[in-house]
């Protein structure tokens, strides 16, 4: 089992940015896909931004430019900076390692809220 903490959410400004890290509890090989989701109320879940251990990125297309995801594999750790945040953007972030395709297993971890308001 792993455990992922997020953090570095908050209440920010329109047009100003965050940095999102996810720590996980315990070593999170290369085969883990790693990947951010955000939540808004009443919404479903939607990807944000997914990165393979050979740091191979999609992003939701309406995020691209904005947003980037990167990994430290010797940190377990991966980041979501956000860029030029709009009001729309105001969700529960969420952070997954999902390691199905090689039969290992799926995490998510509990979420950090970002509000962009003025």
């Amino acid at each position: 089992q792993a455990q992922l903490v997020e953090s570095g959410g908050g209440l920010v400004q329109p047009g100003e940015s965050l940095r999102l890290s996810c720590t996980a509890s315990r070593n999170i090989d290369s085969r883990y896909l790693m990947g951010w989701y955000r939540q808004a109320p009443g919404k479903q879940r939607d990807m944000v931004a997914r990165i393979s251990g050979g740091n191979t990125t999609v992003y939701a297309n309406s995020l691209k430019g904005r947003f980037t995801i990167s990994r430290d594999n010797a940190k377990n750790t991966v980041y979501l900076q956000m860029n030029d945040l709009k009001p729309e953007d105001t969700a529960a972030y969420y952070c997954n390692a999902d390691g199905r395709y090689y039969s290992l297993d799926e995490y998510w971890g509990q979420g950090t809220q970002v509000t962009v308001s003025s």
